[in-house]
């Protein structure tokens, strides 16, 4: 009767524990791609779309990829007719909602790029969000649609 009660209140705990979680983001990482870049090039750009279907907004705290040095999320704003390229720290996804990275707008920048990108080749792209952890896409090398 013992074993029973205390079978009972793991569960009990456990599905409690379970609908604690139904409030968090529940992020996904779509359609991501990067442009070829010209051989001897050492920085390339990537971009996707973030959905975050949770009831609770997100944040995308830290990337980071292998084939480069660093890895840095950047928007783009105009100034005096010319497009300038700044650091973005951290981005905040809202609940029910998405950012798309693009050209021309939010992106990543791939510093140090170990070899040129290649059309066909594919890397992984590590994402950091703060509620949903860590996420690891695959980034298709291809031309823009």
């Amino acid at each position: 009767m013992h074993d029973r009660r205390s079978a009972l209140a793991a569960i009990a705990t456990l599905v409690l524990a379970l609908t604690g979680c139904a409030g968090a983001s529940a992020i996904e990482v779509d359609e991501a791609w990067a442009r070829p870049t010209p051989p001897g090039t050492t920085v390339g750009a990537v971009y996707f779309e973030i959905r975050n279907s949770g009831s609770g907004a997100d944040r995308l705290l830290r990337l980071s990829s292998t084939i480069a040095e660093r890895t840095e999320l950047h928007g783009t704003m105009m100034h005096n007719g010319m497009a300038h390229m700044h650091a973005v720290k951290e981005l905040a996804i809202p609940a029910d909602g998405s950012i798309r990275c693009e050209p021309g707008g939010l992106h990543v920048m791939l510093v140090g790029l170990q070899q040129p990108l290649v059309a066909g080749q594919q890397f992984e792209l590590e994402l950091e969000f703060e509620k949903a952890g860590r996420r690891s896409v695959s980034v298709e090398v291809r031309q823009p649609d």
